[in-house]
C-alpha cells in the first residue's frame, strides 16, 4: 500500500513541477488574477462554477473570498452558482447545459468576472456560461486541463493545467490555482495579512 500512496504523490509532484516551469501558464495565472483584482477594484462580483469536483473548487473558492483564506479581513464579492434550486429548474425547464448561463443573464453586470472550471474544457455548461458572460461584457478566466477551442475561444484569460490523464490532478492545479488568486487578491488588498 506504502508504494500505491508514494506513487500517487510523486505523480502529484510531476504534475506541479511541470506548471511551476511553465512560464507561459504561470503568466496566465497572473492575468487572470490581475483582471479579477481589477474588477473587485470597480466594486465588481466574482461569478465561479463547474461541475462535480469543480463546482465544489468553484464553491470553496467564493466562500474564501467572502469568508476568509489565511487572516481575517473584510470579504470580497464572490458567487459560486451552486443553488440546487436554480440547477434543478433550470436543469428541468430549458435543459441541463444553460445552468450557469441563466444565472449570468439574470445576475452579471459588465466589470463582473466569470470563472467557468473545467477539467476538459469542453463542459457545455461551462462553455454556454461563457458565451452568456461575453454578451454582458463580462470577463472570462477559464480553469482548464487541456487545450480546448470552445472554451479557449471564448476565455480572456484561459489557464491550462495539464496534470496527467486523469481529472484528479488536473484538480488538484485547479485547486492551488484558485488558492493563489486569493493571495495574490489579498496581498492587493490587505498587504497587512502578509507583512
Amino acid at each position: 500500500m506504502k508504494q500505491h500512496i508514494q506513487s500517487s504523490l510523486v505523480e502529484a509532484q510531476r504534475a506541479l513541477d511541470a506548471l511551476v516551469n511553465n512560464d507561459a501558464q504561470l503568466a496566465n495565472i497572473e492575468q487572470a488574477a490581475q483582471l479579477v483584482i481589477k474588477s473587485l477594484e470597480n466594486n465588481g462580483t466574482i461569478f465561479s462554477c463547474g461541475n462535480g469536483g469543480s463546482m465544489c473548487d468553484a464553491m470553496h473558492f467564493a466562500e474564501e473570498l467572502t469568508g476568509r483564506y489565511r487572516k481575517n479581513r473584510r470579504g470580497h464579492a464572490a458567487v459560486a452558482i451552486s443553488d440546487p434550486s436554480h440547477i434543478s429548474c433550470v436543469a428541468n425547464d430549458f435543459g441541463y447545459e444553460y445552468i450557469f448561463s441563466r444565472y449570468i443573464e439574470s445576475h452579471a453586470q459588465a466589470g463582473d468576472v466569470l470563472i467557468g472550471i473545467s477539467t476538459s474544457g469542453t463542459s457545455k455548461n461551462v462553455v454556454e456560461a461563457a458565451k452568456a458572460a461575453k454578451e454582458l461584457d463580462v470577463k472570462v478566466v477559464i480553469l482548464s486541463g487541456r487545450s480546448a477551442d470552445a472554451l479557449e475561444s471564448l476565455a480572456d484569460v484561459y489557464v491550462c493545467t495539464v496534470g496527467g490523464d486523469f481529472a484528479d490532478r488536473v484538480q488538484e492545479l485547479h485547486i492551488k490555482t484558485l488558492h493563489i488568486f486569493i493571495e495574490l487578491i489579498e496581498r492587493h488588498f490587505h498587504p497587512e495579512n502578509y507583512a
